[in-house]
């Protein structure tokens, strides 16, 4: 939890109890149903909390925006996100019903009243559509704005986030280029200089 803190500081108590809870909650549900790696549950606030946070030191969402996390396997970036952000509404979507599971034990034990789930493929879904995609290390970039595109509402405000914005790692050189897009990058490490986060960035297409 100390990680989170040494680079945000203004949580309602509320969010600070919340984000306390999440190491227990998920030690609980991995023990049942393992969807995230035994090494990586002891480094949970780094390598899953503080990464998903990532979009929100780079992006500001407005109240009221709607928000789809797609293939958000145990819950993340969409359920550090919902606590950052409580007033914007996400929808956190899997193919793998047993993650989604997880991720609904885990929005209920910590009340997260704006998030709601689904199992389900993203081409599956039909008669919504969201102001912004995030995505976790899912999916080649090509194939994540193919799955976006449909769900993503046209004319938004210029003021509103709007597009995909995905965490990702490693050399993207060839995988942007397969995408045709030309996406906005930033380095993780230059905002939370750990080593873990040496060669992740936050890549966001509008």
């Amino acid at each position: 939890m100390e990680i989170i803190l040494k680079y945000f500081s203004d949580f309602t108590p509320k969010q600070l109890d919340q984000f306390r809870a999440l190491a227990p909650v998920y030690k609980e549900w991995n023990e049942k149903i393992n969807v995230i790696s035994r090494k990586d549950i002891d480094a949970l606030y780094e390598k899953h909390i503080l990464h998903s946070l990532a979009i929100a030191a780079v992006t500001d969402l407005p109240d009221g925006l709607q928000v789809l996390d797609l293939g958000t396997g145990g819950g993340f970036p969409g359920i550090p996100l919902a606590i950052f952000f409580p007033e914007v509404k996400f929808h956190l979507v899997d193919s793998i019903g047993k993650k989604i599971k997880v991720v609904e034990a885990v929005a209920e034990a910590l009340n997260l009243t704006n998030v709601t789930t689904a199992h389900s493929r993203a081409e599956e879904i039909k008669n919504r559509k969201f102001d912004l995609v995030v995505s976790r290390a899912v999916a080649p970039l090509k194939d994540l704005l193919h799955w976006s595109k449909p769900l993503i509402r046209k004319g938004a405000a210029e003021d509103k986030p709007t597009g995909l914005i995905c965490l990702k790692g490693g050399d993207l050189a060839q995988e942007i280029s397969e995408s045709g897009s030309r996406p906005k990058m930033v380095n993780i490490f230059k905002i939370f200089p750990e080593e873990y986060f040496q060669e992740k960035y936050v890549v966001a297409v509008r």
